[in-house]
């Protein structure tokens, strides 16, 4: 008989946990569930699965810092991280991290295992909303440079404020010494890089990051 692959699942939210189970268990050995990213780490330690499972936001230890902090220690288990969380910025972080799949929670019920029998053979899964030219730039070994240019530079982070602050290409320019031309230039580099289709997905996204107030 061919031991099932053993899965090590993390997330904070018991009701997850419970509907997971019925999701995994036909498929694989789970071998533990934890409710944190210290926890996560210590079972991980303990038990070296196949794969791990983990949510992003986790009390104590988040699962990118869990699983970049288990990396460091030799863990080869795979990770798949399941995550509510559907932006590119999360995604280069969790793949930096050492993920080779990303799923969208409210995906689970289809993708999840065949996410973990992609990656177990191998190969690297993201969920379909989040696949763009962006995301297929990032998961090509021969243009990783790209991913340098997902974290702003400091002129960026300048623009981004600025325009979520409601200025014009015409007033950013001039309160930067730029002209408003290098201004929309640095604004859809940061769209193209950050995989958003329009001025009001960035400021959003500018936002959310806390690299501007939301006032």
């Amino acid at each position: 008989m061919v031991n099932k692959p053993r899965v090590l699942l993390a997330d904070d939210h018991q009701i997850v946990i419970d509907g997971l189970r019925g999701l995994l268990n036909p498929h694989y050995d789970l071998c533990a569930t934890v409710t944190d990213g210290l926890a996560l780490v210590e079972e991980a330690r303990r038990l070296q699965p196949d794969v791990i499972v983990a949510d992003i936001s986790m009390p104590h230890l988040n699962g990118i810092d869990a699983i970049r902090k288990l990396r460091a220690e030799g863990l080869t288990a795979k990770v798949v991280f399941l995550t509510m969380h559907p932006d590119i910025t999360y995604l280069t972080r969790a793949l930096d991290a050492g993920a080779a799949a990303y799923v969208l929670k409210h995906s689970a019920s289809d993708e999840l295992v065949n996410a973990i029998d992609t990656i177990l053979r191998g190969d690297t899964y993201i969920s379909p909303r989040l696949r763009s030219d962006s995301v297929a730039e990032l998961l090509d070994p021969n243009r990783r440079h790209l991913r340098s240019t997902i974290e702003l530079t400091e002129r960026q982070r300048d623009v981004l404020q600025l325009l979520a602050g409601g200025k014009s290409a015409k007033e950013i320019g001039a309160i930067l010494d730029i002209s408003a031309r290098t201004v929309e230039t640095h604004k859809y580099k940061m769209m193209d890089s950050l995989g958003l289709k329009t001025t009001a997905e960035l400021i959003q996204h500018a936002i959310k990051h806390g690299l501007a107030p939301s006032e």
